[in-house]
């Protein structure tokens, strides 16, 4: 099967009928191929509805989980979001069309170079990539309009919260295996935080150790 044809039955089996109705959304699949963004081995289930391993006991998430995900955070264009868990950088390259500027942040340097590579030939442009542990946030450049992070955490901290701006929103994988729920936190401007279930899911939990940045420009 072609991946053109992948992705056109993707679009329509899992992200319509998941409840994917965001137009602009559904284009960027259209626009940025996700089989340029994963590892060779598992190219053929770019389009497919599964969590494709990669290095390091890593993980993407599935195509609807990402566009769950977007559709939640509704980007106006205009926010800097921070992005935990780069990954092969395809969720970095959608995020990137949507909003004003992304920081994303990777455990692991491979992945951090890789990413850079994809998304250069992508033409993604408003994107700063670091290398380093940021599971509890990255207070350099903090605050953010918008923070996601795409690794499971056992818990949302006050720490966490600190970095989101009013009226700014967090996505996160909250708990432990087997079953871990996405959940939207959007902090209103009356400082008040409102929670929203988005999905239930598995995935590997981030890295979290203390460990010197290096910066990819």
């Amino acid at each position: 099967m072609s991946s053109q044809i992948a992705r056109i039955n993707m679009i329509k089996q899992q992200l319509r009928t998941g409840d994917i109705l965001d137009e602009p959304i559904l284009d960027l699949y259209d626009t940025i191929p996700r089989d340029a963004f994963v590892p060779e081995e598992f190219k053929q289930f770019a389009y497919s509805d599964m969590q494709i391993p990669l290095a390091h006991h890593q993980q993407m998430m599935t195509p609807l989980e990402e566009a769950t995900l977007l559709q939640a955070l509704a980007l106006k264009g205009d926010e800097t979001v921070l992005e935990i868990g780069t990954g092969t950088g395809f969720l970095t390259a959608l995020l990137s069309r949507l909003c004003k500027k992304v920081i994303s942040i990777d455990y692991f340097t491979d992945f951090t170079k890789n990413a850079a590579l994809n998304l250069e030939q992508h033409n993604c442009t408003n994107i700063e990539l670091i290398t380093g542990d940021a599971c509890h946030g990255w207070f350099d450049k903090a605050p953010y309009d918008v923070m996601v992070f795409t690794g499971a955490i056992s818990t949302l901290t006050e720490t966490h919260r600190l970095q989101v701006l009013p009226g700014g929103k967090l996505f996160a994988i909250v708990g432990t295996k087997p079953v871990m729920q996405a959940q939207l936190y959007t902090l209103g401007h009356d400082n008040q935080w409102q929670e929203d279930f988005l999905f239930e899911t598995n995935t590997p939990p981030l890295i979290d150790k203390l460990k010197p940045k290096e910066f990819i420009f």
